[in-house]
């Protein structure tokens, strides 16, 4: 495939979750493929250290402070993301890469309500109400776009704690496969990233000791014998959101250094 596929100039795409880790490398590295990369995040100074970094590579960005499980919030940010200019230097909204998450641990008994409330609200809903927005706003400018949403590895193998993240990037998948079928029509692709363990702010939130605990029995698993790095699943992101990927909809791409292996 030709590297041109991958050329993002005079498209405009929409991150959440762009304050750090995957959806930082994934929105600095859409803006260096071409694209206009308007970011959002709960965290502010994140936010707007995420769009500096893309100016500072010559690229162009707009931050929206917001919270992802806000519908009201979130949709107006990508309605004016996707709104043309007006002065025939283009406009609408291309890209759509839903990456905002949160972790939460917790054994099946002792999971509370507030818990998956929470977890469900940010990590389901908010890549839902993400995935709706940009959809409709494709669809009325006739974008043939892609939507990339991220779900996680814990969707094909079970663990101790994960109900709450599980069920919820599980859920994040029956939404990718769905949209796929109901979009599809419309030129518009729908694919899923589900990740490894990837070493980003939000897994490397324990204590010294147990996060290296927690990589060391990770890398154990893996065959390829180490943990992810968030460029890595930016790449994928870059992918699923580019020409090279023109044939792929309805996906799951597992850059998860292959400690799952479904058919």
């Amino acid at each position: 495939m030709p590297v041109m596929a991958y050329d993002l100039t005079g498209r405009t795409a929409f991150v959440t979750g762009a304050a750090s880790g995957i959806g930082r490398a994934s929105a600095v590295l859409l803006a260096r493929a071409g694209a206009t990369v308007h970011c959002a995040d709960r965290d502010e100074q994140g936010l707007h250290e995420t769009a500096d970094l893309i100016k500072q590579d010559g690229g162009t960005a707009h931050p929206y402070p917001l919270d992802v499980s806000d519908r009201a919030q979130l949709t107006e940010a990508i309605s004016t993301a996707a709104r043309p200019t007006g002065d025939g230097t283009g406009g609408g909204l291309d890209i759509l890469a839903a990456i905002a998450g949160v972790m939460h641990s917790s054994p099946v008994l002792e999971t509370r309500d507030e818990d998956l409330d929470r977890v469900l609200a940010i990590n389901f809903k908010g890549i839902l109400y993400a995935c709706q927005a940009a959809a409709r706003a494709m669809i009325a400018n006739g974008t043939r776009g892609s939507i990339v949403t991220m779900a996680s590895g814990a969707v094909d193998t079970g663990g101790p704690g994960l109900l709450c993240y599980g069920v919820a990037k599980a859920a994040v998948v029956q939404l990718t496969k769905t949209l796929a079928t109901e979009v599809g029509p419309h030129g518009i692709r729908v694919n899923a990233v589900a990740p490894g363990w990837i070493r980003t702010p939000m897994t490397t939130r324990h204590d010294d000791r147990a996060q290296a605990h927690t990589e060391s029995l990770m890398t154990r698993m893996a065959p390829l014998g180490r943990v992810g790095e968030p460029d890595e699943i930016a790449h994928a992101v870059l992918h699923l959101a580019s020409d090279a990927a023109s044939f792929t909809t309805g996906q799951i791409l597992r850059p998860n250094g292959g400690v799952a292996m479904p058919w």
